[in-house]
Order: C-alpha cells, then sequence, then structure tokens
C-alpha cells in the first residue's frame, strides 16, 4: 500500500489583486493545520476566478514540494519566494509528483476521499506574482504543474494525516500523461489513451478527442 503524509495545507480567506489587470486572485495563500473539505474544496478558501480555478473537478490543487527545487535552481534570484505554498496549491506532501501521481488515482487524505480529475494549467498569474515573464513556461515545459482533485467524500484534514493510495486505474503517470500532450504531434494511439484514463475531467477529454480529429483531418 503506498503511503505519504499531508505535510502543509493552505488556503486564502480573502481575495486580492494581482498584475496591472488589477484581477482578483487567490493565489496568495495561509498556511493552515486543519481544513473541512467538501465537493468544492476547503471550506472559506477564495477561488476568484470560477472559470479557470475551482468547481467539482478542480476542487483542490496539490503540487509537488520537488518542483520548487527546480525552480529555484532555474530561477536563482526568485528562490526566496518560490517557496511551499507560494504558487497557490492547497496541497503539498513530500514525495507525492508527477512521478508518483496518475489520473484517476483514488485518495484517502484523513477522513476524505479524492480523484486525481486533471494536471493544472499555469496561467498568467503565476508570472505576474513572480515577476517574470518566463514562469509559468518553464512550468509547462518541465511538465511541473501539479494536479486538481475532485472530492468523492467529505470530511476533515489535518496537517500530519496519512495519505493513502486506494486505486490506480490508469498505468501513465502524470509526467507521461503531460509529455504526450505536450508532443506537437503525438501518436494517435498515445493520445487516444490519454482521453481513455478512467476518471479524467471530461472537458479534458473532449480537448484531447477535438485534437485527435484534428490530426486525423491532416493525415486525410
Amino acid at each position: 500500500m503506498t503511503t505519504w503524509q499531508l505535510d502543509h495545507l493552505f488556503a486564502a480567506f480573502d481575495t486580492q489583486l494581482i498584475g496591472d489587470r488589477y484581477a482578483p486572485t487567490g493565489i496568495y495563500k495561509t498556511a493552515i493545520q486543519s481544513a473541512v473539505i467538501d465537493e468544492y474544496g476547503i471550506q472559506g478558501d477564495v477561488k476568484a476566478d470560477r472559470k479557470v480555478h475551482g468547481g467539482l473537478e478542480k476542487a483542490l490543487h496539490q503540487y509537488a514540494p520537488t518542483s520548487y527545487l527546480i525552480l529555484q535552481q532555474a530561477f536563482p534570484e526568485l528562490a526566496p519566494q518560490l517557496m511551499v505554498g507560494s504558487l497557490g496549491e492547497n496541497i503539498s506532501a513530500e514525495g507525492m509528483n508527477e512521478d508518483s501521481v496518475h489520473i484517476g488515482d483514488i485518495i484517502q487524505i484523513g477522513a476524505v476521499v479524492v480523484q486525481v480529475s486533471q494536471p493544472r494549467s499555469p496561467c498568467w498569474k503565476i508570472n505576474d506574482k513572480f515577476g517574470n515573464d518566463s514562469l509559468a513556461k518553464v512550468i509547462d515545459q518541465h511538465s511541473l504543474q501539479g494536479w486538481y482533485y475532485r472530492v468523492l467524500q467529505s470530511g476533515t484534514v489535518q496537517v500530519g494525516d496519512a495519505i493513502t493510495l486506494l486505486e490506480r486505474p490508469n498505468t501513465l503517470t502524470l509526467r507521461q500523461f503531460l509529455q504526450i500532450y505536450a508532443e506537437h504531434r503525438p501518436d494517435s494511439q498515445h493520445l487516444q489513451q490519454l482521453a481513455d484514463c478512467s476518471g479524467l475531467n471530461p472537458k479534458w477529454r473532449d480537448k484531447i478527442m477535438k485534437r485527435l480529429e484534428y490530426l486525423s483531418q491532416l493525415k486525410n
């Protein structure tokens, strides 16, 4: 049985403004010791732009501590700012990353049961927060996006809780998933494998199927 430990919890309890557009954001989060989690994530956690954050398919965001080390090396001038929690995640656990987590994984955290639904797509707010126009691009290029959960069972969690893998329906790691999707013209069978991932957000599946259709038209 694969187990980890919940090392950090983060939530934003008020909206802040970011960038020249003065856009509302919940990326500035505070460390907390415990949380009540329902189908929409941590109760009270601000999700300013619900078109791209939050909802049933993106209730919780987890980011790997090891990804911060890579980003610190790539952007040494930002290293003091690139600390766990600074990219707007809710959950952090040592040993959980794009190589150890799969789309569709069903995981228990404390009293809560969640399922990995999709990778995160880094947006311009990351660049604006850190004042660097290349940060989101490097995150994307190196498959350091982190991932979202849908909540299958509500409950409470606290720092130190065990994280247990209950079920793994798919063989592709998140990194493999992201690398195939990032290819300019991926093999259609590989792309179909992504679409067939059990537990994948239906919107992602639709996006992959449209790409498959487009690539098929190119061949014809």
